[in-house]
């Protein structure tokens, strides 16, 4: 978008801090941004493309218009901020995943016997409420631990204390049956309150109340009793156990842990929860729209998100990656706290230890979402049938192949090929390329040999078999190797330009026939030949997923073999590269020279008296160095 357009808006727009939206020809929100300066901060988006973000490049590509709202200080526009995200939910914008409100676990404490359940509503109500849990089978799990350990009502009837028998969780030793009067208002009340100590993590005060009966039970010669409460202790002790051991060593005191990572379009958020120096629960979130930002931005704008509605803000926040205003965040963070509050970034000792573990935990955790995602079938399935309508294919994409190039300014050129059968990456399919005959960097000349070479060898096995097929009958067998197989569709990495250069080499090998399709990374557009109009599919398609999914994998694939590539070619010297001087002779002239330098400083002669060596070696090793 030319600066010249909005050169006087600009001019007349305040230097105050504020929120800006970006907004594209629909008027869609693209964008919320927050300004200390909103004058300096919007015309910055005007400037040269070259020095912006691949991200801010594609939304500028589709802004045309923006307004804003001016607020007394920072802090305002830091809120303000994260309530427009929240309500517009801009594609750009990095942003919790929550199409629905967060659910949190409610105590009641204004009725007479309260109960533990799920709400997603929060309200000044006298109740006590915990979380956000990020799903609700998250916090099912917590309310199913808790259930086994506390014996609380789960029922809805009203209590009385009148009813003549209570229910079969009395008898499992899962609830104190206060519907019978076996147990009073006030003792009802103390589980509900050991309910609330564990949530908050207090396991010592719960289980030293619990001895306590349990001591005066036996005593008074209720064994039964005594012993449910042994159990129930043990229960508690081993919980408290397992979660010291994932905290190990850590001191004591109130703290969240956060770490991420990060995929191609969202980014998976672990989080641990310690109270008292024991981890008292974990939970994930997700992060969309976090194409290209960096680890900074995307840690920048959750903690913003998740503690803007989070129940309880700890002393202590550890975060694996430094906030872009951290002051700032600090100071809101203070404010919803209504006390001081840290952010802090491990660099050694037990918290960086911890924060490794939570780390660990975000790749792997993203990992088996990936690893789930593909092994749903009926996904899967979903995935290729969109694709089949969206990209008019004559058949379901069963098998389907993608290319990629890797190099570092033309050095070390490679390509990759990766095959996806069923929509499952088919590893022993997968095969790499050395591009041999592009100097320089040339990715369409790169690109074509590499597909030249593979559909060379496809037309060659189509020819084959038609002649087989000829010759010997329809019993022929089709060829099963990686070479031989027909795509369903061949995706290219690239844009327009890529995606030519593919189409002229299959019209030159007569496969004009083969679905071809190119994924653009910019606006994650799909281009199909013969159409000027790119395919734009939902962010939620499961299509776009699964052809996003391929080309990382390509892309990784291609970036494995360029790094050995590379690393290969860095062990090697100017002296490799002189005839008759092989790893035995390279040893012995470093052993006497110590380094390249020190042979390139010797003398012709010093260097002919090294023993399998003769004068006229050493000279042209001399010429060459």
């Amino acid at each position: 978008m030319p600066l010249a357009q909005f050169e006087h808006r600009l001019r007349v727009t305040p230097e105050k801090p504020g929120v800006y939206l970006m907004k594209d020809a629909r008027n869609e929100v693209l964008y919320v941004g927050k300004a200390s300066v909103l004058r300096n901060r919007l015309r910055s988006y005007f400037g040269s493309p070259s020095g912006q973000p691949p991200k801010i490049r594609r939304m500028m590509s589709r802004m045309t218009d923006f307004e804003f709202i001016v607020t007394d200080t920072e802090a305002e526009a830091l809120i303000l901020e994260n309530t427009l995200i929240k309500r517009y939910k801009p594609h750009f914008n990095a942003r919790l995943k929550d199409d629905k409100t967060y659910p949190y676990l409610k105590i009641d404490l204004t009725e007479e016997f309260p109960r533990v359940y799920i709400t997603r509503q929060v309200a000044n109500d006298g109740a006590r409420y915990f979380g956000p849990f990020a799903t609700a089978s998250s916090v099912r799990k917590t309310m199913d631990l808790v259930k086994k350990l506390f014996p609380y009502r789960s029922c809805t009837k009203t209590i009385t204390g009148r009813d003549p028998r209570p229910c079969l969780e009395y008898y499992i030793h899962r609830c104190v049956a206060p519907c019978s009067g076996l147990a009073t208002q006030e003792e009802y009340a103390q589980v509900i309150q050991q309910v609330i100590m564990f949530m908050e993590g207090n396991t010592e005060a719960v289980t030293r109340e619990l001895k306590k009966k349990m001591e005066a039970a036996a005593e008074e010669l209720e064994f039964e009793r005594a012993a449910a409460l042994r159990d129930q202790i043990r229960g508690i002790d081993q919980v408290a156990e397992e979660q010291q051991v994932k905290v190990e060593s850590n001191p004591g005191g109130d703290m969240d842990f956060i770490a991420l990572a990060q995929g191609t379009s969202e980014t998976w958020v672990e989080i641990f929860f310690i109270r008292r120096g024991k981890l008292i629960g974990r939970d994930h979130f997700f992060m969309e729209g976090t194409q290209d930002d960096s680890p900074e931005v995307i840690m920048g704008q959750f903690v913003r998100q998740f503690y803007q509605t989070a129940l309880v803000i700890p002393p202590v926040v550890y975060i694996q990656n430094p906030l872009e205003d951290q002051e700032l965040v600090r100071n809101w963070l203070r404010e919803q706290r209504t006390g001081a509050v840290r952010l802090v970034c491990p660099r050694r000792g037990q918290q960086k230890k911890l924060m490794d573990v939570v780390a660990e935990n975000a790749v792997q955790g993203l990992a088996q979402h990936r690893i789930k995602w593909l092994n749903n079938s009926d996904v899967l399935h979903q995935a290729m049938s969109e694709l089949e309508e969206e990209l008019s294919l004559p058949a379901l994409p069963l098998r389907m192949e993608c290319y990629d190039i890797s190099h570092v300014q033309g050095s070390n050129l490679v390509g990759s090929m990766v095959v996806f059968q069923d929509g499952r990456p088919k590893t022993s399919h997968y095969r790499r390329f050395q591009i041999k005959s592009v100097e320089g960097v040339d990715d369409y000349a790169s690109m074509q040999e590499m597909l030249r070479r593979r559909f060379k060898r496809l037309a060659e096995a189509r020819s084959e078999r038609e002649k087989t097929s000829a010759e010997a009958g329809p019993e022929t067998g089709p060829d099963t190797s990686a070479w031989g197989i027909e795509p369903d569709l061949v995706i290219i990495d690239g844009g327009k330009g890529h995606l030519s250069a593919a189409l002229e080499v299959l019209l030159e090998l007569g496969l004009d026939d083969i679905p071809l399709s190119a994924l653009a990374k910019e606006n994650e557009w799909l281009f199909v030949p013969h159409t000027s109009e790119p395919i734009e599919l939902p962010r939620n398609s499961q299509g776009l997923y699964l052809v996003q999914r391929i080309r990382d994998e390509a892309h990784r694939f291609a970036i494995t073999y360029h790094r050995n590539l590379r690393s290969k070619s860095s062990l090697k010297s100017t002296i490799d590269t002189v005839t008759g001087i092989g790893p035995k002779r390279k040893r012995m002239l470093l052993r006497r020279f110590g380094s390249i330098q020190g042979i390139k400083d010797a003398p012709v002669d010093d260097i002919a008296a090294v023993p399998g060596l003769t004068r006229s070696l050493a000279i042209r090793l001399k010429q060459t160095l």
